[in-house]
């Protein structure tokens, strides 16, 4: 498992691509602005391209959240402005049913794939892989710019999919068929959902090239005495994330393949004895489940794709705040190694109510229930870091200690959806929203804010601004239980989801208090993440700058590169590892950074760092 040393090919091919200046890290020839910032093959400069992308569209997703949170708060009042926004799509300032779905549907699209894949997975694999493996860059930078720019183009393809006259695509997040596949089924599913499959297809492109990259990267360019048991927590969840899409989206790819040919090549893969505004349609023989069984054969490894990436940080940052060894590095990596073995075996939990066989059904209810095991020795292991540690509360490790949280008391309910005789009553109600919301969505958003407060330096040479920080943290996290934590009774209480107007329901209309409340604290949430994105562009032109190379006294390789790395990372030898990367308050010392090499005494105990790590 020792990597010998540090590879020729790599060597050789940084030195014909880069120049290094051995005095301070950059690069000797001149770079045009197009080559530095728009088509670079600088894993950094990508890192930052996928995370201001992220963003922007994590700004647009949760505008549209707000947009039908008026709807469902406020659903016989009218407001004015949000025609000046939607047009006729808002008319006399009363949001359409057709709009409401089109912003339902783009909403969870934007976040689930842009935002909290690629924006959470492209920002910390390309930044952090090559800077804690010791590489000087990803094993193909063209392809790495590439999956860039499929993605960026997937982004032109669906932002121009919400200008098109009859609106984008409006058949859910998971664009189910029929209604995805027929264009006569309603507004939403004609031109709209045609952008909306052309950007997946590219989405899953760049995904591949990416994962690709990562995979290639963690196994075959490791610098000399970087062992697979010498990685950070970070490297083995991404490069367990990069597996996971690798192996998942080229079935999603193939499922839309399909559903374009049923829309447009005349087959019936999904459609079959269907009538259409009274019409008998001609297609016969094929199967909407059969849709569900490909989507979701990528939607549930889809939620760890997006969970693990800040798993991996969360470890991280927690180690290093609580300046304590991780606890249990072997049993985190055995975990994060069931969870994904385990990810693609349990999908059919999202189909319990389908009509399966109560036989098969129970096979997904044991599988289901089995990988909560690994999350919940995961939780057992952050929780046991942070006791007794000499914990620093920056907003890094503030919103880690949040993502535990979340991730806890969203991950409870999901024991009771995975039991199929409950998912029965209370799937596809508000219970649902809540349980994904806490445990995916917020706790995945509170992962990246976690890695973008913690590394920002790194990446930008400054500090992001503390207070702001705080304050961003505690209404986010307040504001998220508030929000999502309410709908849990609605949906015990059997309050369907994707409903556009709950007023004219005897038995729901005692919510209507219940739901203006958490509109008014969406919009709140929205607007304090805009105090966030002020507190990242103001403190990159004018945040404190860094005057150290190692601020948080960390042990990982990153911390030794120049303050503003140039490209290829380390301005002379990349080091040689020598240890772990869990080296706290150890031989009285608060850290021992991986390049420092091991004590006599160290080697003779032959004891696995990670078994001794002290509670």
């Amino acid at each position: 498992m020792h990597h010998p040393t540090t590879q020729p090919g790599q060597e050789q091919a940084t030195q014909q691509t880069v120049a290094h200046d051995h005095g301070n890290g950059h690069e000797h020839h001149k770079e045009s602005f197009f080559s530095k910032y728009v088509f670079s093959m600088d894993h950094k400069m990508i890192a930052k391209q996928f995370l201001i992308t992220g963003m922007v569209w994590a700004i647009i997703g949760a505008g549209f959240s707000v947009l039908f949170r008026l709807q469902l708060g406020y659903p016989d009042q009218s407001f004015p402005w949000l025609e000046t926004i939607l047009g006729h799509w808002a008319k006399g300032g009363h949001i359409s049913p057709e709009a409401y779905y089109a912003l339902v549907t783009m909403h969870g699209t934007i976040l689930i794939f842009f935002v909290l894949t690629a924006g959470l997975s492209g920002t910390f694999a390309n930044l952090l892989i090559p800077l804690q493996v010791g590489a000087r860059d990803m094993a193909s930078p063209f392809m790495n710019m590439l999956s860039y720019w499929f993605f960026f183009l997937a982004s032109v393809v669906m932002m121009t999919s919400l200008f098109v006259q009859t609106g984008p695509a409006a058949g859910g997040w998971t664009s189910y068929p029929p209604l995805s596949a027929l264009g006569s089924a309603a507004i939403g599913s004609r031109i709209g959902m045609d952008l909306w499959l052309a950007s997946m297809a590219l989405f899953v492109v760049s995904q591949l090239l990416g994962g690709l990259n990562y995979i290639s990267t963690i196994l075959n360019m490791r610098t000399k005495g970087m062992a697979l048991n010498r990685m950070p927590l970070t490297i083995w969840a991404l490069f367990f994330t990069a597996v996971l899409g690798v192996l998942s989206f080229p079935v999603l790819l193939s499922g839309f393949i399909l559903l374009l040919l049923d829309r447009h090549a005349g087959t019936s893969f999904y459609l079959s004895d269907l009538y259409v505004a009274g019409r008998a349609l001609s297609n016969e023989g094929g199967s909407a489940i059969l849709y569900q069984h490909l989507f979701w054969f990528l939607g549930h490894p889809e939620v760890y794709i997006v969970i693990l990436p800040a798993m991996g940080i969360v470890s991280e940052v927690l180690a290093i705040n609580a300046r304590k060894p991780i606890f249990g590095y072997m049993a985190m990596v055995g975990s994060l190694f069931a969870i994904t073995a385990l990810a693609f075996v349990v999908w059919a939990h999202h189909m319990f109510v389908t009509g399966m066989n109560p036989f098969l059904g129970s096979f997904f209810v044991l599988l289901t229930l089995l990988i909560a095991v690994p999350s919940a020795i995961k939780v057992f292991n952050w929780l046991t870091t942070i006791y007794r540690g000499s914990m620093h509360f920056t907003p890094a490790s503030l919103f880690s200690i949040g993502f535990v949280s979340t991730f806890i008391s969203g991950g409870l309910t999901g024991i009771w959806l995975g039991n199929s005789s409950i998912d029965i009553h209370v799937h596809d109600t508000y219970f649902v929203i809540a349980h994904f919301h806490l445990v995916m969505g917020v706790s995945a958003i509170f992962g990246m804010f976690a890695g973008i407060y913690h590394w920002f330096p790194k990446m930008y040479g400054r500090y992001m601004n503390t207070t702001l920080g705080y304050i961003h943290f505690w209404i986010t996290l307040i504001g998220a239980y508030l929000i999502f934590w309410p709908m849990h009774y609605e949906g015990l209480a059997g309050m369907p989801r994707r409903y556009y107007d709950y007023s004219n329901w005897e038995s729901f209309k005692q919510f209507e208090p219940l739901n203006q409340f958490i509109t008014v604290v969406a919009v709140t949430v929205f607007f304090t993440q805009l105090l966030f994105v002020f507190n990242f562009f103001y403190s990159l032109f004018k945040g404190r700058k860094l005057t150290t190379t190692n601020p948080w006294n960390a042990t990982t390789l990153e911390w030794t590169t120049p303050i503003r790395p140039g490209h290829g990372n380390w301005p002379g030898e990349i080091p040689e590892v020598h240890r772990w990367a869990y080296d706290y308050s150890k031989d009285g010392k608060d850290f021992i950074p991986q390049t420092v090499p091991e004590m006599p005494d160290e080697k003779a105990a032959h004891v696995p760092a990670s078994d001794k790590t002290p509670v």
